[in-house]
């Protein structure tokens, strides 16, 4: 029985979920639709490339992904079938696979349109031959290579990790790029201070919970990613101080003579 997941830049109350859905019935009797996520921001491939390279793994090998996120494909962003790490993934050649994959795949397939079919037939299409068990190769050509789209990565200079916001949750916390092993490597028993959105707010503690800081307090933690995040004890922190993605968090040594731990001293 094939497992489909859905990551799409549609609500989930969209005409498109409903005729994905529709054909994805007909086309592949039997399969198991996930929603894997939706309301994906338009057009945001980092976004939607985050999410998946965070959840795919948690699906069974076999499993079919299809890709709904600045779809539309052309001659310089072909659509792909791409298999990689037992899993295949079903999109459109913008930067979004190698964001997601960040090592070679196993086979690249630049999948033949000969009807001129739109996205959602093409991919269901795709999907449900690879279902039924049919080859990849017989979908379309093979391609060497896919679009590169570099990640966003802290830096440390000396004695400073410079980093940036990269995703923010449903709580308005801010998911930064510091992974917890780079802020161990240079901070590991050393006093330091976190600042958000340059020196306006800053916190000298990492915490395990939420709940290990009073209500309204600034938390930093490493969540289960490994990655550092920015948030306020029954807040959303982005909402509140106006945090985007890409705004800068940066990690430094506390001076000695710097006292003193809150949202609104610099």
């Amino acid at each position: 029985m094939a497992l489909i997941t859905l990551t799409t830049e549609w609500r989930e109350n969209d005409i498109f979920h409903g005729i994905l859905r529709g054909k994805l019935s007909t086309s592949c009797p039997g399969a198991v639709v996930v929603t894997n996520a939706s309301g994906i921001p338009p057009l945001n491939i980092s976004h939607g490339a985050f999410v998946i390279r965070n959840t795919f793994s948690h699906y069974p090998e076999g499993t079919i992904h299809l890709i709904f996120v600045s779809t539309e494909g052309s001659g310089q962003k072909p659509h792909l079938l791409v298999k990689a790490r037992g899993h295949y993934f079903i999109g459109t050649d913008n930067g979004m696979f190698n964001l997601i994959l960040n090592s070679e795949p196993d086979l690249i397939i630049s999948l033949s349109n000969d009807d001129d079919a739109d996205e959602i037939t093409l991919f269901v299409n795709a999907a449900a031959a690879i279902a039924a068990g049919q080859p990849p190769e017989k979908l379309g050509r093979k391609v060497k290579s896919l679009a590169e789209k570099v990640p966003l990565r802290a830096t440390i200079d000396r004695d400073v990790i410079i980093g940036s916001v990269i995703f923010i949750d449903s709580y308005g916390n801010a998911i930064t790029n510091i992974t917890r092993e780079i802020f161990s490597r240079v901070f590991d028993g050393r006093d330091f201070r976190i600042l958000i959105k340059s020196n306006k707010y800053y916190t000298e503690k990492i915490s395990r919970l939420y709940s290990d800081e009073p209500v309204g307090e600034l938390v930093t933690r490493f969540n289960t990613l490994g990655l550092l995040e920015v948030s306020i004890n029954g807040a959303d922190l982005c909402q509140l101080f106006g945090v985007d993605t890409g705004d800068a968090v940066r990690v430094e040594l506390r001076d000695a003579r710097q006292t003193g731990n809150g949202l609104f001293k610099n």
